[in-house]
């Protein structure tokens, strides 16, 4: 498999984490823990994926452009009041 190097921004406390992770030979290296967390999230977001297109045959197929207008207008709401959250 081919890699290209890449930089990323982490929160101190988690570079911290994983570095002690790696002294404690748990992870061969920060580039091998990001390179497996990236693999399971894409796993993970995959797995989801397959569930919502199961779910959505076993209910009538994709969604209408109306239904789909609804859930945006209600993640949209959301995501706007969790911002709102973490700045006070």
């Amino acid at each position: 498999m081919a890699t290209k190097k890449v930089t990323i921004t982490l929160d101190e406390e988690q570079l911290e984490a994983v570095r002690r992770l790696v002294e404690a030979g748990t992870s061969p290296s920060v580039s091998g823990f990001v390179q497996h967390a990236i693999g399971v999230a894409l796993n993970d977001v995959a797995g989801w994926g397959a569930i919502l297109h199961q779910a959505l045959e076993e209910t009538g197929g994709p969604l209408t452009k109306k239904e789909r207008a609804w859930a945006d207008g209600i993640l949209k709401a959301r995501s706007r009041g969790r911002r709102r959250g973490r700045a006070a």
